[in-house]
């Protein structure tokens, strides 16, 4: 399992207690830490390439599940896109 998805289970397994201390501002999450919080998406991207390599941290919204959105980034673009839950 590469860091990315590491870090995505660590945000998965923390998210209730993310929620609590952190509802709808964006976490940055490195080596299953989270490293730093943004209350605004693009803010989080440009404050956290200037120090991190992308494709080592991710960044995700402290939301109920249902209400996230989600945004991959690789080299200079990201794509975001609505998350479809049943």
């Amino acid at each position: 399992m590469n860091n990315i998805n590491k870090n995505y289970e660590y945000f998965k397994k923390s998210l209730s207690s993310l929620i609590k201390d952190h509802y709808n501002q964006y976490v940055v999450i490195k080596n299953q830490k989270v490293i730093a919080v943004y209350s605004e998406l693009n803010e989080a991207y440009k404050e956290t390439v200037k120090t991190e390599k992308l494709g080592t941290f991710l960044i995700q919204h402290c939301v109920n599940p249902g209400e996230e959105v989600a945004y991959f980034a690789s080299g200079n673009v990201y794509f975001p896109y609505k998350v479809l839950t049943a």
